[in-house]
């Protein structure tokens, strides 16, 4: 076989085994559909949420299982959000939080959320986020600064008490458009994505999957 040849077959199959690595208009983040965690890193605040694939309906995906924990993954990686402005995800939750004030540090709980960050260099004061979160009491759409960062993380929430545990559902979400409307200015760029279940606050107990996550021109 010639190297011609080989490099065919290879391009064929990456192709077909991965389309969008092939795809200018779609950049993939989270493969958790291949039982891959490559460059996604833990990090730790309080107890460690147990993160593991797990098979569902024939597809894996990240479980994972917090017991008055804070544990997140992250991933470092700078999105062009003038590009691939749109985040797409699936997710579920097994169970809410309880009645929560979710405005304040002792509720600031979340069965399910994923973080996008703006880079902040040296100066980690100036560091903006959004957290798109499954809420446990407040309203799907509202958005609120963070109890412990105030107006630097804003927090949306994109599923609520009214959605059904146990179900997936699947999200898309204007990463460059929400920015501008939480904190007023263009932010072309983020620099990493993390994903986070977290009761430490409440002491409680969640239960979530994510599936894969990745960013899209539209």
């Amino acid at each position: 076989m010639t190297w011609r040849t080989k490099y065919f077959y290879l391009l064929l199959l990456m192709l077909l085994s991965k389309p969008s690595l092939a795809d200018d208009n779609l950049l993939m983040l989270g493969d958790f559909s291949s039982g891959s965690l490559t460059n996604w890193q833990i990090r730790e605040f309080k107890n460690k949420t147990q993160y593991q694939f797990i098979d569902d309906a024939g597809t894996k995906v990240l479980k994972a299982e917090s017991v008055n924990s804070a544990s997140g993954l992250f991933k470092e990686q700078r999105i062009d959000l003038q590009k691939t402005p749109i985040l797409n995800w699936r997710w579920r939750v097994d169970n809410m939080l309880g009645k929560i004030d979710e405005q304040s540090r002792s509720g600031d709980d979340y069965a399910a959320r994923i973080y996008v960050v703006v880079p902040s260099g040296i100066a980690f004061w100036r560091t903006k986020a959004i957290n798109y979160v499954w809420a446990s009491t407040t309203p799907k759409g509202k958005a609120w600064p963070n109890a412990f960062a105030g107006d630097n993380v804003m927090m949306i929430a994109v599923r609520s008490s009214d959605d059904k545990t146990g179900t997936w559902y699947t999200e898309k979400r204007n990463v460059l458009a929400d920015f501008k409307q939480q904190f007023h200015e263009d932010i072309p760029y983020i620099d990493a994505v993390a994903i986070m279940t977290d009761t430490d606050n409440t002491q409680g107990k969640a239960t979530a999957y994510y599936g894969d996550i990745y960013f899209s021109k539209n």
